[in-house]
């Protein structure tokens, strides 16, 4: 399979799933692998004030 990527081009992992299911634990281990950075798009997280039932990361992380 030929690679149509152009030069200098970001790859961007998508991890998706059920809640409770470890998707944010899979993502900073990811990061932190690849040298990327987390990226949080659950709508839920990232409101302030809903804390309870929404597995908040800590600021530090």
């Amino acid at each position: 399979m030929p690679n149509d990527t152009p030069p200098g081009a970001v790859p961007v992992v998508a991890v998706v799933g059920p809640t409770a299911a470890g998707k944010t634990d899979l993502s900073l281990d990811l990061a932190h692998a690849l040298g990327g950075e987390v990226v949080n798009t659950d709508a839920k997280q990232v409101y302030r004030g809903m804390d309870i039932g929404t597995a908040k990361l800590p600021p530090d992380q």
